[in-house]
């Protein structure tokens, strides 16, 4: 059995499209795996959830972008914290245009209900035992500070305590990374979309399984950034700063230093 799982696509099509070409020049896969944040924050937040929908054996969990627009939740800053520290407004009144324009589209092109009714994980006994969970953003949460490499061991061993898996996939954070503790393997696959590696590629993986072990495979794809830039700037995107930061590589991750 082989899976590719992927997250974090955050309505970037061009990006998708390139990580689905990459899927099929490894020899294709007998199913999906895809770990939430499909639409908020991009470009084309229907077309994207048209490709993952038309996927064979496709499964789906929700991520916290995912809730922010049927919720009507967000991120932060808060009104509150905008009136008390006014160069935080700017940051506000963007995110509220974003997710207002990505609900429009969600709400007219009927995909309210499905993105409404996303589980909040998948999980999977492969042949051999091994227990699989695949979450956004840690067991239990899609949502949060997440699997990071600022984690120390402790700190890991709590944040996978209620996993019940020996397997655990995971995204959220943008930043890939494979790490252990006791007997949990984690791996956190970074993001399709708006990249903090300095690599800017997007990143998904593949997993291989058969009745004695499983092989887990991270994968980094190049796409063209600048096509993503142009998508956004055509359309007069709400978000046009804050996304054009990541394809021109000005959100780097700090982590990429540990």
């Amino acid at each position: 059995m082989r899976l590719a799982i992927l997250s974090d696509i955050h309505g970037n099509s061009i990006a998708l499209d390139a990580v689905l070409a990459d899927i099929q020049k490894q020899g294709g896969v007998d199913g999906y795996w895809i770990l939430g944040d499909f639409s908020a924050l991009g470009h084309d937040p229907v077309g994207v959830l048209e490709r993952v929908t038309a996927l064979p054996n496709a499964s789906f969990t929700r991520g916290n972008t995912d809730r922010y627009i049927i919720t009507g939740e967000r991120p932060g800053p808060t009104l509150e914290e905008a009136q008390t520290q006014p160069h935080l407004v700017a940051r506000l009144a963007e995110l509220a245009a974003n997710f207002a324009w990505t609900q429009g589209f969600i709400q007219a092109r009927g995909w309210w209900d499905w993105l409404a009714q996303l589980p909040l994980e998948i999980r999977l006994t492969l042949t051999n035992g091994i227990r699989v969970l695949g979450v956004h953003a840690a067991p239990g949460l899609d949502d949060g500070p997440g699997i990071h490499p600022a984690l120390s061991e402790e700190e890991l061993r709590k944040a996978l305590a209620p996993a019940e898996a020996d397997l655990v996939i995971v995204g959220h954070t943008h930043f890939p990374l494979e790490r252990r503790v006791d007997n949990i393997h984690v791996l956190n696959l970074g993001s399709v979309s708006n990249p903090i590696i300095p690599s800017l590629q997007a990143s998904y993986a593949l997993l291989d399984a058969n009745t004695n072990d499983y092989q887990l495979q991270q994968r980094f794809v190049d796409y063209d950034h600048q096509a993503v830039v142009e998508a956004i700037q055509k359309i007069s995107h709400p978000a046009e700063k804050f996304l054009t930061q990541f394809m021109r590589g000005e959100k780097i991750s700090p982590w990429a230093q540990i």
